[in-house]
């Protein structure tokens, strides 16, 4: 009976700090969507995304080296051109949500990223083959309709620049899929060392025909940026060691709620009540997705 409380104390130790690792992830995403959102409104958006992923690969590359079986075995995989198009969808997705903070707002694109899980479920139909019963398929109809209240449509001039949250939606919900199709044949560490890798090499394809030269007082901007988007990446990578994904997911969406308070307090955007009740009805069938999909077992 002691060896199995030991047990019992050591699971919830790890647990605990798997949480933490987790709630250290969202905080340090948030502070990156202030940084990204800063330095939109000065630079071509890709400019310093090619940075960004500079660091990140060089990050992936030194964990995958001390990662079991260093950098070789890492680069081993079974679907090597999916796992080789993952970072190219990495960067679309980034730039067209850093995009949309300067014309749509941070707090507006949070609020609809909302539902990538929801339409990571609906792509897993055509895409992975898999079967969404009436449970899951009300609640993405539901969420959906919660989007729809975030835009507002009802007797407002319909914004174009909302079209752009809309589009990284779908851009982050292709990423999600191509990960979760990865994930079912490939380490974690496989996945996050060809995603930064082929990121960056994509980036640096095209950032130099777009470079501005970074003002010195925003180096400090770029830096951070740099810092938080491989540092927010490690503590995601350590919460998954220890927590299962539907464990993780439901803290996740903490981030909108850090990312608004950044968007309030730095940005002066403001929030409106629909943006509220429609991200609390997506969130609420995301979370459902999210356990339906834990009880039928779908990775």
């Amino acid at each position: 009976m002691s060896a199995f409380l030991a047990e019992v104390v050591t699971s919830m130790k790890n647990k605990s700090i798997g949480y933490f690792y987790v709630l250290l992830a969202i905080t340090i995403f948030a502070i990156q969507d202030g940084c990204s959102k800063y330095l939109a409104d000065k630079y071509p958006v890709i400019s310093f995304t090619m940075i960004r992923f500079w660091a990140f690969a060089a990050f992936v590359i030194v964990f995958a080296a001390f990662s079991p079986g260093g950098l070789l075995k890492a680069f081993v995989s079974r679907r090597p051109f999916l796992q080789m198009l993952r970072g190219p969808l990495l960067v679309l997705e980034i730039f067209i949500v850093v995009y949309a903070y300067t014309g749509a707002g941070l707090a507006m694109t949070q609020a609809i990223l909302q539902a990538t899980p929801l339409i990571i479920t609906i792509l897993s139909v055509p895409l992975l083959g898999e079967k969404v019963g009436w449970r899951r398929g009300t609640a993405i109809v539901v969420g959906l309709f919660g989007v729809l209240v975030i835009l507002n449509p009802v007797g407002v001039r319909f914004d174009l620049q909302l079209l752009w949250p809309l589009a990284g939606a779908l851009a982050f919900g292709l990423y999600g899929i191509s990960t979760r199709a990865v994930g079912r044949e490939d380490s974690a560490v496989t996945s996050v060392l060809y995603t930064g890798v082929f990121g960056a090499i994509v980036a640096t394809a095209i950032g130099p025909f777009y470079w501005v030269p970074i003002a010195p007082e925003h180096w400090p901007a770029l830096f951070a940026l740099c810092v938080c988007g491989a540092t927010s990446h490690f503590f995601l990578i350590k919460a998954y060691s220890t927590l299962t994904a539907v464990e993780v997911q439901p803290l996740t969406y903490l981030q909108i709620v850090l990312s608004v308070a950044v968007a309030t307090m730095f940005f002066g955007e403001t929030i409106t009540i629909n943006m509220i009740i429609g991200a609390i009805i997506v969130v609420a069938a995301g979370l459902f997705t999210v356990f339906r999909e834990h009880r039928l077992g779908i990775k």
